[in-house]
């Protein structure tokens, strides 16, 4: 199988080693890719977003199979468009896709489908947006509407801070807040069939102690000690089969990842989010965990086979990954520094360029990379991660020190 992944972030390069690491698979096109990447896989130019221009690629290179790694190509119709030249996509649809990219149609979804989430109101001025404040009180959780690369929530007691947030992004959903541990589970579908890989928790805030503003992720582990026993078939029966059904019964049906975010709280399970594609930095841990081979799973959702699939294979054990981070970010990330250390298993490039003088290794955005790790239980696999990140070189750069410390100390609990 020749595989097309498409994207060049670390969620890709995850993706890139779980399929070359597929005996099925003969080789693996990345366009735009990364280093890191190309060190497995064939790099191609390419504008990730531009329909035409990836569908053209995809029948240029042959690819049985095209991988869409970021939401923004999903969003802009490149699955539609690969699909129109009969080569399998794994990847919704731009319909679909609106399960990530509008935040009051996944609202709209779920309202449907009857899954449990928060309440929630759309507004568009500073008189609906500060009513709606009134209405759920602080905590204040304020959304921007469209894809924000992961940093368009504030979470704040600042009723001032909230409505600027409001009023930057034009157009936003304002939530009740959902008090619990919060838990990433990334589902695999092909429309009607749909299979979870393993719950994952991740780090959005930038500082220790889930502290400073929202982030892409800052780090991430998998599997969740604390979790309760039939977690994921409660979600998969309340949530997921739910909201495939909706999508079904509008016209539009749901194939490829659904990311379902949620929030353990005292009433139960509630969706915080629905994203269209495979979570960043959770990618890296729960592909690091599947034993099953990544490409062949991928294609059944592809190809609407996957109800014959045969069940997925887990490692023993758990795995960690820690983002290193730009100096600035993720205000106003400093690039253009030079990395050192990043060549050894484990690392993951997130935000990195060769320069053309000499092939030197350099920062290219504001997660720069990813030191991940398994271990035979989460206590060894973060301190494996953590030596991975202890051996990068990055001048200003900063990470979290505590992903995954609480779970590894027993003081995660659920609300009663």
């Amino acid at each position: 199988m020749r595989v097309l992944l498409v994207g060049g972030g670390g969620r890709e390069h995850a993706l890139a080693l779980g399929l070359a690491g597929d005996p099925s698979v003969e080789a693996v096109i990345a366009a735009p890719g990364n280093p890191g990447i190309a060190a497995l896989a064939e790099v191609r130019a390419v504008n990730p977003t531009d329909p035409s221009a990836v569908a053209g690629l995809a029948v240029e290179v042959g690819a049985d199979l095209v991988v869409i790694g970021p939401e923004a190509p999903l969003v802009a119709g490149v699955a539609d468009a690969v699909r129109a030249k009969g080569i399998p996509v794994f990847g919704p649809s731009a319909e679909a896709a609106r399960l990530e990219g509008s935040k009051t149609f996944a609202k709209e979804i779920m309202t449907a489908a009857g899954v449990p989430t928060a309440r929630a109101h759309t507004c568009t001025d500073a008189a609906s947006t500060a009513e709606a404040l009134d209405d759920f009180g602080p905590p204040y959780v304020v959304k921007d509407d469209g894809l924000a690369a992961g940093k368009g929530v504030v979470v704040t007691e600042d009723r001032a801070a909230a409505l600027r947030h409001a009023q930057d992004c034009g157009r936003v959903v304002i939530e009740e807040y959902l008090a619990g541990p919060e838990v990433s589970l990334f589902v695999v579908t092909d429309g009607e069939a749909a299979l979870p890989l393993l719950p994952a928790q991740d780090f959005k805030r930038v500082g220790d102690g889930d502290t400073g503003p929202n982030t892409g992720g800052m780090g991430a582990y998998a599997p969740l000690p604390w979790a309760p026993a039939g977690l994921v078939d409660e979600v998969m029966a309340d949530v997921v089969h739910p909201t495939l059904a909706e999508m079904r019964r509008r016209g539009t049906p749901f194939a490829g990842l659904l990311y379902v975010g949620l929030a353990l709280t005292a009433a139960g399970p509630r969706v915080i989010e629905f994203n269209a594609r495979f979570g960043d930095p959770e990618t890296q841990v729960v592909l690091a965990m599947l034993e099953t081979p990544l490409a062949g799973l991928l294609h059944a959702a592809a190809t609407g086979t996957l109800a014959a699939h045969p069940p997925l294979r887990w490692r023993d054990g758990a795995a960690v990954t820690v983002v290193v981070a730009a100096d600035g970010y993720p205000a106003a990330p400093r690039t253009g520094d030079v990395i050192t250390g990043a060549d050894r298993p484990g690392v993951i490039h997130a935000g990195t360029a060769r320069r053309a003088a000499d092939g030197a290794l350099l920062s290219a955005g504001g997660r720069v990379l990813c030191g991940t790790a398994t271990g035979p239980d989460l206590a060894a696999a973060r301190d494996a991660a953590y030596a991975l990140v202890r051996g990068v070189e990055l001048a200003g750069s900063h990470h979290r020190t505590d992903i995954a410390a609480a779970a590894v100390e027993g003081r995660i609990t659920i609300p009663n």
